[in-house]
């Protein structure tokens, strides 16, 4: 969630089981995992022993690099979208939506975000929660912490922040699963979003991503109206027309910056009752003999701070799209 990088759609791809923990580990991989533990007792005034007794159980494992490397989002559109763009997937959130409504109108009108869009969301992440994790939390923030040079300061800061929630929320740190990238729950939220935007909503005093529905819709809810998204408005709208692209900046993850008219005048064709202020950026999607253009407005970039990447952020559009779809009437629904 914030920095969300490479890792809440994580859940939705099995890793090998060839794949074998402890190999190929680093020389300095205890090292550093020692001195980290002295500096979290130090810093945060955590016992050492417990550390040390709780560090001494993680193992590395080769197969969670190997899977860093090859994340989905290198795919191209046209092979991206079918793993999560599907009608199984529509079913599943209409099933989601219908059993979870009272909630999801609850957290709706509490912030401001769709009901479809919250429960895209745990669609796209973990199929309404039936695959949220095989790997321990533990062993996959250690191993991307202290064997994952290109992104290990992110990750030593995720795994300091995994062991202040498990000693805030009762979390027993050996026996928690995730991603390989360490996101937690059925929302899959990494521990820093855990910490900074998770929500207590069903007042029971503690917050569970794994268990409480009620959390876990409030909480992604939450997410986004923290983000910035805008009740009421457009998310992403189809450009069509053929259009001069040359002054774009396509697939790049910005905030909108270039205003409709400027689409407008480059020859691409808009709804009319899109303002000409409004604000946008151009979103690129790679088809198998063409390309698609759609105009990315700030709700699609707020989905973005959710996982940083068009592909995803289009993903979960759509799929709410296909589950609204199949809603009854929504003040049938939703009782408004």
């Amino acid at each position: 969630m914030n920095c969300r990088i490479l890792f809440l759609i994580s859940a939705i791809f099995l890793l090998p089981d060839s794949a074998t923990a402890g190999a190929t580990q680093p020389t300095d991989f205890n090292k550093k995992l020692s001195e980290f533990a002295h500096r979290m007792a130090n810093k945060h005034g955590l016992k050492l022993q417990f550390l040390q007794q709780q560090f001494a159980k993680i193992e590395y494992r080769q197969d969670i690099i190997d899977a860093m490397n090859r994340p989905a989002e290198h795919k191209p559109w046209h092979e991206y979208r079918p793993i999560f763009v599907t009608a199984e997937r529509a079913d599943g959130g209409v099933e989601f939506l219908k059993k979870n409504r009272q909630i999801l109108q609850k957290a709706e009108k509490k912030w401001g975000v769709p009901a479809e869009i919250i429960t895209a969301i745990i669609g796209v992440e973990t199929r309404y929660g039936g695959f949220t994790g095989r790997h321990r939390v533990l062993d996959a923030l250690s191993t991307l912490a202290f064997a994952y040079p290109k992104r290990g300061a992110f990750f030593e800061k995720q795994l300091e922040q995994f062991l202040l929630l498990a000693q805030e929320q009762q979390i027993d740190m050996q026996t928690a699963k995730g991603s390989y990238a360490g996101a937690i729950g059925m929302p899959q939220f990494i521990p820093g979003s855990y910490r900074s935007y998770a929500v207590d909503f069903d007042n029971d005093g503690r917050i569970d991503l794994w268990n409480s529905k009620a959390d876990i819709i409030g909480s992604v809810a939450h997410y986004f109206q923290r983000h910035g998204w805008k009740n009421g408005e457009e998310i992403v709208l189809p450009l069509k027309g053929e259009a001069d692209i040359h002054h774009f900046e396509p697939v790049k993850l910005k905030k909108p910056d270039t205003r409709i008219a400027d689409f407008r005048i480059a020859g691409f064709q808009l709804d009319s009752s899109i303002n000409n202020k409004t604000l946008a950026y151009l979103v690129e999607l790679e088809q198998p003999e063409t390309k698609e253009y759609w105009a990315g407005l700030n709700n699609f970039y707020v989905i973005t701070r959710y996982n940083h990447s068009n592909l995803y952020a289009m993903a979960v559009y759509q799929l709410s799209q296909l589950i609204d779809a199949k809603l009854p009437t929504r003040s049938e629904l939703l009782d408004y």
